[in-house]
């Protein structure tokens, strides 16, 4: 495939992940105790839909070799790509002397 069949089918899929949330989300009753209006099946092929819908959105991006997001804490020290060093921190050169 070339890159804009590519991108049509990835935006495709995002608006496609969005519908069926927003169709989770106006759906899902206020109250656990209230009866959900959606049958178990329904909200089963939701699922399906969904897990479908995310893994064929990680093969496109592998395919274009595009680093996997994820989320991550902001206190990591493995997610922090750049590091602020005082500059007190950093050790002075001695004069070369000839």
């Amino acid at each position: 495939m070339n890159e804009q069949t590519d991108s049509r089918e990835r935006e495709i899929l995002m608006v496609m992940r969005k519908v069926l949330a927003r169709v989770i989300r106006d759906t899902t009753p206020p109250s656990r105790a209230m009866k959900h209006p959606l049958t178990e099946g329904t909200i089963e092929d939701i699922r399906q839909c969904l897990t479908l819908i995310s893994v064929r959105e990680r093969e496109l991006a592998d395919a274009a070799g595009a680093a996997q997001e994820r989320p991550y804490y902001t206190d990591d020290p493995q997610a922090q790509a750049n590091r602020v060093v005082p500059i007190t921190k950093i050790p002075r050169r001695k004069p070369e002397t000839e």
